[in-house]
């Protein structure tokens, strides 16, 4: 036996236990002084880290560290300053609705881009699908992605966290295949995790043969030596394409038929993509290539020399912005988007998103809207395929009802569009939901738009949604079981580590 202080004789056994105690006091510090952590995150771990020691130390080195990688981070800023679109100009504010300006000054601060008008921004879909048929929007918006695909001449960037080898993701890499060959420069960047089993199938090799550079972007995240720095479920969550420095695309769509078969029995996947023209497209392109750029390290500085060709939006006055967060942007960018968002609303707030785990400031602005005189309308699906999300999301259902929000359940598959419009002026939409995945974890980017034509494009289609949603009551949930509602708190508040 080893021989401590004064001759005591300390078995192997209480040196085991010393440091076990002392990792786990380690992992409460540090659970109590990480930067950027709410109060309710903190207390949460540190419940899981007391109360359930050996898995709550493992829960928080697997979960509870948002880090990249210190040296990821260095490429990436030092990337955000090359890229920077010093000669960008921005709208003048006369062109925006005084309520909405502020929106637009908080977008800069999370990017450095500025509010550009000019820009032709059309929500796609079929004009002949009913609100009973959301399938053939979902159907027609990536045909139109292809068919640009398919004419491009110069380059094509595309960047997508799930990408399917079924019949709308096949159509595409064979699109992308062939704009390589004929000598577009083409790159595909799609998450690690998301596009895991598109990375292994025969289209992945097709698209490298042809030509087109491929990243799969944190891959590294994962490994053992990440697992007591960085959740081992950190993704890039963005949906983008930019085609020849022209056209841009975003929305919520990943690249996959509806029936996205590797979660079927939820299906169809109904979400939303907007195809936009003008120098919002300029930004598009800077995001992409702020997340290309540090992990490949090209110099494609000289694609953001010029503005895009504008001829085919210069008579728009349509205001547009785009910004994207992530664990490496300010801490809270995305919840302070959301929340501003709410609070300008002074007619009408009409929101969909598939996740919903908001933070307090979210929910509390949500129901301060009604209060105010708002009229306030949120749409979830039916059924999410996450049982965690699901519980979390139901565990709010009763704050917003009593607060006179109306909550609405779609039935006919997982509603996946992420987006909002406020008083048929302004719409909000991307790729992140108002969940804390969204808000922390993912890399994300949105689009915001003051444009009153636009908005009422995406506010007709998120009314078809409701039209075939199911109101939800104040009665029905308070009658909803003891322990059914015992189930949807605990998960509720357990909601900042997960």
């Amino acid at each position: 036996m080893p021989t401590g202080l004064n001759g005591l004789q300390v078995s192997l056994g209480q040196l085991w236990t010393l440091f076990l105690f002392l990792v786990h006091l380690g992992v409460v510090a540090r659970a109590l002084t990480r930067p950027n952590r709410s109060p309710a995150s903190r207390v949460a771990w540190v419940a899981v880290v007391m109360l359930l020691p050996v898995v709550g130390v493992l829960a928080y080195l697997l979960l509870g560290e948002t880090s990249v990688g210190w040296a990821r981070v260095r490429r990436l800023r030092r990337t955000a300053s090359q890229l920077r679109l010093t000669d960008e100009t921005g709208v003048d504010p006369e062109q925006v609705p005084a309520k909405l300006r502020s929106l637009f000054d908080l977008g800069r601060s999370i990017n450095g881009f500025h509010a550009v008008a000019g820009n032709r921004i059309t929500l796609l879909g079929d004009a002949e699908a009913t609100p009973s048929e959301p399938t053939r929007h979902v159907r027609a918006a990536m045909n139109q992605l292809i068919a640009d695909i398919e004419q491009a001449q110069v380059q094509v960037h595309i960047a997508f966290y799930i990408w399917l080898d079924d019949d709308t993701g096949t159509r595409m890499a064979q699109a992308v295949a062939a704009a390589a060959r004929r000598g577009v420069q083409c790159r595909v960047m799609v998450d690690a995790l998301g596009s895991r089993a598109f990375r292994r199938s025969a289209l992945w090799r097709e698209l490298a043969s042809a030509g087109v550079q491929l990243l799969a972007t944190l891959d590294d995240v994962s490994r053992l030596w990440h697992m007591a720095f960085s959740r081992v479920d950190l993704r890039d969550h963005r949906k983008l394409v930019v085609i020849d420095n022209r056209i841009g695309y975003c929305g919520s769509q990943n690249c996959a038929d509806p029936a996205f078969r590797i979660k079927a029995r939820f299906a169809p996947w109904i979400d939303l993509l907007l195809r936009c023209e003008g120098p919002v497209v300029r930004q598009m392109q800077s995001l992409f290539l702020s997340g290309w750029v540090p992990e490949t390290g090209e110099d494609l500085r000289a694609l953001l020399g010029a503005a895009p060709d504008e001829a085919a939006a210069a008579e728009s006055a349509c205001v547009a912005q785009v910004f994207e967060t992530g664990p490496t942007a300010r801490h809270n960018a995305m919840s302070d988007m959301f929340v501003a968002s709410l609070y300008a609303a002074r007619d009408e707030l009409l929101i969909t998103t598939p996740y919903f785990v908001p933070d307090e400031s979210i929910l509390r602005a949500l129901c301060a809207a009604p209060r105010r005189g708002v009229r306030t309308t949120v749409i979830f699906p039916a059924r999410s395929d996450s049982w965690l999300v699901g519980k979390a999301c139901r565990s709010t259902y009763a704050d917003l009802l009593e607060a006179g929000v109306a909550v609405h359940e779609y039935p006919l598959g997982l509603l996946h569009t992420k987006a909002l419009t406020v008083d048929g002026e302004l719409a909000l939409v991307g790729s992140a939901n108002m969940d804390r995945r969204s808000l922390e974890l993912n890399y994300e980017n949105n689009l915001l738009i003051a444009d009153c034509a636009v908005a009422a494009q995406v506010r007709e289609r998120l009314l078809g949604y409701l039209a075939v949603s199911r109101p939800v009551s104040l009665d029905a949930v308070r009658a909803w079981p003891f322990h059914v509602r015992l189930v949807q708190n605990v998960v509720g508040m357990m909601s900042p580590v997960l």
